[in-house]
């Protein structure tokens, strides 16, 4: 039993020793290699003072690798040119928009705002129904307010309903409905109606030289009925087919002080547009497909998209009877500079709208530029109109905050006669717009809106048009 009281004490005979050795030998203490085997001594030598020395310096981090610090990415060195150009950009999406959202729902969360909301406007088993205010306004135009209702899963598991319906007073009044079914995750079929009335639109002649001053406004009350069948195909690539009735009146229109159409057309301003003042009906069929490389979100962004549809219509009413084919071809590259959906992309496209007998084709059915649902959205709705258009668009798109994302483009394009007859560079007008969307909704979205087109080049490039727009677009 006294092998432990032995053990113990030849343990604290060798600490001894350790410490003793270490401390004549300083440079064991820091990152000498401790020697193999130290005899232990019988008795510890008297301690020396260990001599002062000045503190070494901070040395760099060794490469462990080998291997040099990784070179930026062509992705990350070509991202500097859109930050220093869009730099004021930047500053307004960070300090005007972005901060001070992110300040508001960050207050929002703690007040517990998105709850009472969402438990107010949305209703129901799973919250798949409920309703929300509109209100859109596009200066030069009359603004309008309504309400926005959705119902998900309607009777049975992926049916939906949608109900868009706005106003502005009794000549001023619009409404949509939609009801789309999903028949399996890449189907969908849809059919719809919706009608809009409204005295506010505007209209300054047909082709690529006409300008500002001369801008009248018409009217149209339109009822629209359709159906369609579409399919995703890959990725971003769908067919989609459709049939669809529409009956449409024009009249002169009204706001401000702008004159009427009828009045520039007396002036001499512009000649009369054909099928002005007379209803038609029309029976359309529409064919589109597109081509696209890219993931659906949130994947990165890079890819190429190509594109194309035609829509046949024809007179089911009025003399002489009338048809005509209205297509379009377009094609984009799309490159996602640093993997987070920062996208640059340049893209063009062609439109052509072509008589397929003797009738005209009434204006409004025409190749148009401009507002939210054509290119060069910088212009006003309806700026531009004539046979056809050819539009080539630079963008950028970053996100903002939580489904929200800005975009700028910069775009040169106009409208021409049969097939781009008398197309010529110097006929071009430039285009710019701003833009901040949400992407809550293929439905409907929140957007603002600030953009500008001018004269042709040849004219010389005087700005023609400002536009500021926001709010919520119907679906």
């Amino acid at each position: 039993m006294r092998s432990r009281p032995l053990r113990v004490g030849r343990l604290r005979h060798a600490l001894a020793a350790a410490i003793a050795v270490t401390a004549a030998h300083p440079a064991l203490a820091d990152d000498a290699p401790a020697p193999s085997a130290a005899p232990a001594p019988s008795a510890a030598p008297a301690p020396r003072a260990a001599p002062a020395s000045t503190p070494s310096p901070n040395r760099a981090l060794p490469d462990y690798e080998g291997r040099p610090p990784p070179s930026p990415s062509a992705g990350e060195v070509a991202l500097w040119i859109p930050r220093i150009l869009f730099s004021p950009v930047w500053f307004v999406s960070e300090f005007v928009i972005r901060r001070p959202i992110g300040a508001a729902l960050t207050a929002a969360e703690r007040a517990n705002l998105p709850s009472v909301l969402y438990d107010f406007f949305a209703f129901g088993p799973d919250h798949k129904a409920g309703f929300a205010p509109v209100l859109f306004v596009d200066f030069g135009f009359n603004p309008s307010v309504g309400l926005y209702f959705f119902w998900n899963d309607a009777f049975f598991k992926g049916n939906e309903f949608r109900l868009h319906a706005s106003t502005w007073g009794e000549d001023w009044v619009m409404a949509n409905f939609k009801e789309r079914i999903h028949l399996t995750k890449r189907d969908t079929f849809a059919w719809g109606v919706g009608y809009t009335r409204r005295p506010d639109y505007v209209f300054y002649g047909i082709g690529p030289m006409t300008l500002q001053s001369a801008q009248s406004r018409y009217g149209e009350d339109r009822l629209d009925a359709g159906l369609s069948l579409s399919s995703v195909v890959w990725r971003g690539s769908h067919v989609e087919t459709a049939l669809g009735l529409r009956t449409a009146k024009t009249y002169d229109g009204t706001f401000g002080d702008d004159p009427r159409l009828s009045q520039q057309v007396r002036a001499g301003v512009f000649s009369m547009p054909s099928d002005f003042g007379s209803p038609y009906t029309i029976v359309t069929s529409r064919t589109a497909a597109a081509f696209d490389t890219r993931r659906p979100y949130p994947a990165p962004g890079s890819g190429f998209r190509v594109e194309g549809q035609g829509t046949v219509s024809g007179t089911a009413t009025g003399e002489p009877p009338a048809s005509w084919i209205r297509w379009d071809a377009g094609a984009a590259g799309y490159v996602d500079l640093d993997g987070h959906r920062r996208i640059l992309s340049l893209g063009a496209e062609a439109l052509f709208a072509d008589p397929l007998g003797s009738g005209a084709i009434p204006f409004t059915e025409l190749v148009s530029l401009g507002g939210d649902l054509a290119p060069m959205p910088g212009f006003y709705a309806g700026r531009l109109v004539d046979r056809s258009a050819a539009v080539a668009t630079l963008r950028y798109r970053w996100p903002i905050g939580p489904y929200i994302s800005g975009s700028l483009e910069a775009a040169v394009g106009n409208v021409f006669g049969e097939h781009l007859d008398g197309f010529d560079p110097k006929l071009l007008r430039f285009e710019s717009a701003l833009g901040i969307q949400s992407d809550m909704s293929p439905d409907s979205d929140v957007h603002i809106l600030i953009g500008f087109g001018t004269e042709t080049f040849d004219h010389g490039t005087q700005i023609d048009t400002v536009r500021l727009a926001f709010g919520t677009s119907r679906f």
